[in-house]
């Protein structure tokens, strides 16, 4: 079959990509910006990758006449800007306008679970999504889902930040909701079996694990399997407002999906029966095999997609090429240049940086100033990597976006999207001289901007200066 894939890019998405290509369908992957697309991990031949913004309708003509079955997998609960509800509505009215168009029978969309008569902004959002694509042409399969958990999943990692760093915790009363976990295999599972399935068009199932737990039982569970002990309190006290800033400056999320996030907990997200996974001959995964089986993955360093990749952000809606082009003009730098001989270990040493590995020298300062950039509302340095020796353009990287990564052109590029007066760059390059150049790059806004840059300097000196030793240091480098 030809697939239409739409937030390719996103976390369910890229799970899902892999599993399509591997049962031999074509498939076609929509995203706002290719150079943020990783094509080098997919087999090629069966994959094509367009830019299509669902907000803007002409971008839509891109999307082949010819597709099968499509799926919807566009939301925008962590935006940072504009009201994500009438932005999904947008989105969901211009994919279904399209989609009539073309040859598509099926459209398969992942939604949340609604059982409740009151529904926060973002499950009321999805639920509005779901009556948009059902009053079509086509015939729509909706898969209804509430915590999924797996390696990179936002609510596996919201988890172990929580318990893994804290050993008490003073909760909110939403900790006591119940909820119906499902691993990220399962809803994978569910997404390839309704393809083609008759009996599906034209219904909306809930899929969850075997489990009902609450979140607290959840965090619980999880400390348990890490061989933690950690108490939980739960107290009447906490307001929607300060929880959202308790899991925002505990975990790596940002604010704006800790405040829906945390909407959306108070509302018990259990499963109505359903026989589609005895249809499917789906063996559904309970929570504590889910979540060994996401260690497992994420030890081997075989984390295939993050959350933290598919947040929103400026770059990331504006396009990565914008930003590709290093200004000059303008601009303040910071130029470090060392000459290598093993430019192998040189690089493969770049392409560790950040995350586990740190930044090479002065640590401390990077962590110094990655909590002062959380306490303004920034993104800190929680975001980490997603693996410790790969990296492709569009990835997080503490509190960086990379760019560009080309091991062939020895260059490696990151944005900077930490709270500034102004914008940053920084660059690794390797020449054919095998001189590894360092370049931090600062672009200021007003006044303020000149002088952040000029009350940096002194810390710059040491700490870009050591960073360049350390790396050629570490690969036997003089």
């Amino acid at each position: 079959m030809k697939i239409l894939l739409t937030g390719a890019t996103g976390y369910i998405a890229q799970r899902l990509l892999a599993v399509l290509l591997q049962n031999g369908h074509e498939v076609v992957c929509c995203v706002r910006d290719t150079n943020r697309f990783n094509t080098h991990k997919f087999p090629l031949g069966r994959l094509k990758v367009i830019e299509a913004d669902f907000l803007h309708k002409d971008s839509l003509d891109s999307i082949p006449d010819d597709i099968d079955v499509a799926y919807y997998l566009i939301h925008s609960m962590s935006t940072e800007s504009g009201d994500f509800g009438s932005m999904e509505e947008i989105c969901a009215i211009n994919f279904r306008e399209r989609i009539e168009k073309t040859k598509a029978v099926q459209v398969i969309y992942l939604s949340g679970i609604v059982n409740e008569t009151v529904l926060s902004r973002h499950l009321s959002s999805r639920k509005n999504v779901e009556d948009i694509l059902a009053d079509s042409g086509f015939a729509l399969t909706t898969l209804r889902a509430g915590i999924i958990v797996g390696s990179g999943s936002a609510s596996f990692e919201i988890i172990r930040d929580l318990v893994e760093k804290l050993p008490v915790m003073i909760t909110p009363r939403w900790l006591n909701t119940k909820c119906q976990p499902i691993a990220i295999r399962n809803v994978v599972e569910f997404l390839i079996g309704v393809i083609g399935k008759t009996d599906t068009y034209h219904k909306s199932y809930d899929i969850g694990g075997p489990d009902i737990l609450s979140y607290k039982e959840m965090l619980l569970h999880f400390a348990r399997i890490r061989g933690l002990k950690r108490k939980i309190f739960v107290v009447p006290v906490m307001t929607p407002k300060i929880s959202s800033y308790w899991l925002y400056f505990v975990t790596a999320t940002s604010f704006a999906l800790a405040k829906n996030l945390v909407n959306s907990m108070k509302v018990e997200v259990i499963c109505k029966p359903n026989n589609l996974a005895s249809l499917l001959e789906i063996s559904l995964i309970d929570y504590d095999t889910s979540i060994k089986l996401a260690f497992d993955k994420t030890e081997q360093n075989q984390v295939l997609s993050s959350w933290k990749d598919a947040q929103t952000s400026g770059i990331l809606s504006k396009g990565i090429s914008k930003y590709i082009e290093v200004p000059v003009n303008g601009c303040y730098t910071d130029i470090r240049k060392i000459q290598t001989e093993n430019t192998k270990n040189v690089l493969d040493k770049v392409w560790s940086i950040g995350g586990k590995t740190g930044w090479y020298y002065g640590n401390w300062l990077w962590e110094i100033r990655g909590f002062i950039d959380q306490l303004i509302g920034g993104v800190g340095m929680r975001r980490g990597r997603k693996s410790e020796t790969e990296i492709s353009p569009g990835e997080a990287l503490d509190f960086w976006r990379v760019l560009l990564a080309n091991k062939e052109e020895k260059r490696l590029l990151l944005y900077a999207e930490m709270k500034l007066p102004g914008e940053a760059w920084l660059e690794f390059k390797i020449d054919e001289q095998n001189m590894l150049t360092q370049t931090a790059t600062f672009r200021p806004l007003g006044l303020m901007g000149r002088m952040y840059w000029y009350s940096m300097l002194p810390f710059h000196g040491f700490i870009f200066r050591g960073m360049i030793k350390n790396i050629a240091k570490q690969c036997g480098e003089k």
